[in-house]
C-alpha cells in the first residue's frame, strides 16, 4: 500500500508519501519563517492561510517526486492532534477530499506520536519499548511509550515550551525567528556560566515536569540591567553571546536532568528524543554524554526529521496495521493535547 501523508499542524505545510514498508517515495516541507519573521514567533491566521495556498502544490509536488499519480494511493493520513486550529483543519479537510474522491481510507495521526517515530525511522523498531522526551516549539514533555502507539505522560511543562522559550529570548537579544538556530549559533561565542539563570525543577527526581516562564523572565531582567549600564542601551556582541549560552545551558541542564530522571523512574533502556529543539548541538551532545556515562541507548531524531515534517507521520503505517481507520466525521484535536 502507497499512503499519501499530510503535516500541517503549525506553520509548516508538509506532505510525504510512504509505502507500508515504509520506505519514502517522495517528500516537501514548505517552511513559512519568512512570513512569521517579522512578529518573532508564529501568528496562527497568517499560518492558517498560507496552508489554504501550499497545501495543493505540495500535495502535487511530492507525487511527483514519487513517481505516482493519486489513482496510486491506498490511503491517506493527516496529523489531526494537537496544533493550532485553523492549520490542522486545512490538512484534515483536504485529506477527507481526496478519500471522499478516490475511495480510500483516512488515518489518523498524533503529531507527538510521530515526532517519536522519527527516531523509529532512524534507528528501527528495537527503539521501544523507550522514555520519550518530545521538545519542540509548542511542547516539552516526557513519556513512557511501550509501542509506537501506547503512549503514557510522565511529564510536561506547566507554562512555556522549551522551544518557545529559545524564540522569546532570540526575539529579546535582537536574533532573528527562528530562535533556536539563532540562540545556538550566538551561544557558539558566549561563555555558559556568564549568568547563572535558574533551573525550574532542577535535581527534583520525583516530578518530571518542566518550568520554562521563569528562565524567560530571569534573562529579560538580565538583559535590562546590561542595557542599563551602556550609553546607547546596546548590548555588545559578546553580551548576547553570553547571555544565549547561558540561557541555552540552563534549558539544557533541565532537559536532560528531567530525561534521566524519568529514566531512572521507568528503568527504561531507550531514550527517544524529537522535536525542532532536538536539533540544537549542546542537547545532542549532553544527552549522548549523559546517555554514555549511565549506559542507556539514546536515538535522536535525525537533523532532517526534527523540525515538523511529514514523513515521521509514517507511524500512519502502525495505525493501518493495526485496522485504525477514522471516519469521516473525524474532527481535530487542537490546543497543547496531553497525551
Amino acid at each position: 500500500m502507497i499512503v499519501l501523508i499530510l503535516e500541517t499542524t503549525c506553520d509548516e505545510t508538509a506532505a510525504a508519501v510512504v509505502s507500508d514498508q515504509l520506505e519514502v517515495k517522495g517528500a516537501v516541507v514548505a517552511s513559512q519563517h519568512d512570513l512569521h519573521q517579522r512578529f518573532g514567533g508564529i501568528v496562527p491566521e497568517i499560518a492558517s492561510r498560507a496552508h489554504v495556498e501550499r497545501i495543493l502544490p505540495v500535495i502535487d509536488e511530492t507525487l511527483r517526486r514519487a513517481g505516482i499519480t493519486l489513482a496510486d494511493l491506498g490511503a491517506v493520513a493527516v496529523a489531526t492532534q494537537p496544533g493550532l486550529a485553523g492549520s490542522l483543519l486545512v490538512g484534515l479537510t483536504a485529506a477527507k477530499t481526496l478519500c471522499v474522491a478516490l475511495d480510500i481510507p483516512l488515518v489518523a495521526v498524533n503529531h507527538l506520536q510521530a515526532h517519536v517515530y522519527a527516531c523509529r525511522l532512524a534507528d528501527g523498531p528495537g527503539v521501544f519499548p523507550c522514555v520519550a522526551l518530545i521538545v519542540s516549539g509548542g511542547h516539552t514533555s516526557l513519556y513512557h511509550c511501550a509501542g509506537p502507539l501506547d503512549f503514557t505522560l510522565l511529564g510536561s511543562t506547566i507554562d512555556d515550551a522549551a522551544g518557545e522559550a529559545f524564540d522569546k529570548v532570540a526575539s529579546l537579544l535582537g536574533l532573528p525567528y527562528p530562535g533556536g538556530p539563532a540562540i545556538q549559533k550566538a551561544a557558539a561565542g558566549g561563555n555558559a556560566k556568564a549568568a547563572r539563570f535558574p533551573r525550574a525543577f532542577l535535581g527534583q527526581d520525583e516530578r518530571l515536569d518542566f518550568s520554562f516562564s521563569g528562565l524567560k523572565t530571569s534573562v529579560r531582567y538580565h538583559v535590562e540591567r546590561l542595557r542599563a549600564k551602556r550609553p546607547d542601551g546596546q548590548l555588545s556582541a559578546q553580551e548576547i553571546a553570553d547571555v544565549a549560552a547561558s540561557f541555552q545551558a540552563a534549558v539544557v541542564d533541565v532537559l536532560v536532568d528531567k530525561s534521566l530522571a524519568a529514566m531512572r523512574q521507568t528503568a527504561a533502556e531507550t531514550l527517544c528524543v524529537g522535536g525542532g529543539v532536538a536539533a540544537n548541538a549542546a542537547l545532542r551532545e549532553a544527552l549522548a554524554a549523559a546517555a554514555e556515562k549511565a549506559k542507556f541507548r539514546l536515538s535522536i531524531a535525525p537533523l532532517r526529521l526534527c523540525t515538523d515534517n511529514a514523513v515521521m507521520g509514517a507511524i500512519a503505517i502502525e495505525r493501518i496495521r493495526a485496522g485504525l481507520y477514522e471516519e469521516l466525521d473525524l474532527d481535530v484535536t487542537p490546543g497543547l493535547v496531553r497525551t
